[in-house]
């Protein structure tokens, strides 16, 4: 499951936290990083967030 978490993460970053996390902290951080641009930065917080639990 983590696999298809990590691919939902490289195009679209929040999708992968949400399934990782719900509605947290983290994918609220994850949404701003990349609506403002930084979709590298993004990806890496969401793979970072899926590979931690």
């Amino acid at each position: 499951m983590d696999l298809v978490r990590i691919i939902c993460a490289i195009f679209l970053p929040p999708l992968g936290v949400f399934l990782q996390v719900g509605f947290g902290k983290d994918f609220w951080i994850n949404l701003l990083l990349t609506i403002f641009g930084f979709y590298i930065l993004g990806i890496v917080h969401a793979v970072w967030v899926i590979a931690r639990k």
